[in-house]
């Protein structure tokens, strides 16, 4: 039971640290909308969570099946989930930043980061209420 909980808790914390981690590349990317030649950069979610808990599979993942897709970014294993966007239109300055799919995939990162987060306060604060009722008793 209590192994449970803690792979529970383990696997959100992981995925809000994920999130944080995500939420600070995509106001990195809106930060640089007007810097000449700066390559947007993003993440694979769930790649990165089945990495960080050891995990096989994700419910929900979904496969590149697109040449258009983002391609993996080359470099450090602590790199290997961010990808280079790929710009909707081409640019002057070659800046790869969309302005409404980072604010999209932003504000999307922000809602669940807080859900994640809203989540574990929720187990926390049962697995709480549970030791006091069984302390009651």
């Amino acid at each position: 039971m209590i192994n449970r909980l803690t792979d529970t808790l383990n696997f959100q914390t992981q995925a809000l640290s994920l999130r944080s981690e995500r939420q600070r590349q995509l106001a990195s990317n809106i930060a640089n909308a007007d810097t000449p030649g700066y390559q947007a950069r993003d993440m694979d979610f769930a790649r990165a969570l089945r990495e960080a808990t050891g995990s096989s599979a994700v419910p929900g993942a979904m496969a590149t099946t697109s040449k258009s897709h983002m391609a993996p970014l080359a470099g450090a294993r602590a790199d290997s989930n961010k990808l280079y966007s790929t710009a909707a239109q081409t640019n002057l300055d070659s800046n790869s930043v969309d302005m409404d799919r980072e604010r999209a995939n932003f504000a999307d990162n922000a809602v669940k980061y807080e859900a994640t987060l809203r989540f574990i306060n929720g187990s926390v604060r049962t697995t709480m209420d549970a030791m006091k009722s069984h302390n009651a008793a």
